[in-house]
């Protein structure tokens, strides 16, 4: 593993321990499904014990920064400079469906910077982190984003407000693969040539805002001081003028 920050450290030891709880518990959600009060509470469960899990590692660090979490809320401790942003499901509706596609991910906030992120895909053991002016990485590989030039070559991730909403002035090919998380991991490794979405929570992309920017990529349209109702567009750097113009009412 290239060298990496004790926070860092700490984020992939409290994402892997997490993640034995939501990989035994997504082996439980295919029989949750033909019962008579079905998985969704199941799932708020596991989400709430993943969670849990990670604020009992991160504590360990006696770090003491504060806390911006989707289950349980902010929580400002001594240190209010610093933030671990956690979302410990992200792809909740794949979770609870039994599609194995979703993310834990984890993300520090330092005066309104991110400086750490972390998204980890259990179920695939794909592990995406990267640092502030230290790169990005995907299970221990350094990762680019791609360089496709033409529009009409790549490939866009989205959410449903993007595929109902946003108007293109060219046919593109999009997906919705119901993680944004792992999108804009995905864009950050190559997999993907761009990713936009409208209000998002910042849990859900503080991670990939990192990851797409230490992979060489642009990220618009971004407001780290707010946690809610964030828009985002992340790309290569080749595509992010075309993709931006190509979108009319983003």
């Amino acid at each position: 593993m290239n060298s990496i920050s004790p926070d860092l450290n700490i984020m992939i030891k409290a994402c892997e321990k997490a993640s034995k709880i939501l990989i035994r518990d997504f082996g439980e959600v295919e029989k949750l499904q033909v019962s008579a009060k079905g998985p969704f509470d199941f799932v708020s469960n596991a989400d709430i014990k993943a969670e849990k899990i990670i604020i009992e590692e991160l504590n360990k660090s006696k770090r003491n920064y504060s806390i911006i979490c989707e289950e349980s809320g902010n929580k400002f401790n001594d240190d209010k400079n610093n933030f671990w942003i956690i979302d410990p499901i992200d792809g909740t509706n794949n979770f609870l469906h039994g599609i194995p596609h979703f993310a834990i991910t984890i993300a520090l906030k330092s005066n309104n910077d991110i400086v750490s992120g972390l998204t980890y895909d259990p179920i695939k053991d794909e592990m995406f982190y990267a640092e502030k002016n230290n790169g990005a990485y995907f299970n221990n590989k350094r990762i680019r984003v791609s360089n496709k030039k033409n529009l009409q070559n790549c490939l866009f991730g989205t959410g449903d407000s993007g595929i109902k909403e946003v108007k293109f002035k060219k046919n593109i090919k999009i997906r919705n693969f119901g993680s944004s998380a792992l999108d804009m991991a995905y864009v950050a490794a190559g997999r993907l040539d761009g990713y936009f979405q409208k209000n998002l929570n910042i849990w859900d992309i503080a991670s990939g805002i990192l990851l797409v920017k230490e992979a060489g990529g642009i990220v618009n349209n971004i407001d780290i001081s707010k946690d809610e109702n964030i828009n985002i567009l992340a790309s290569s750097t080749e595509i992010n003028e075309k993709l931006i113009q190509n979108l009319t009412n983003f």
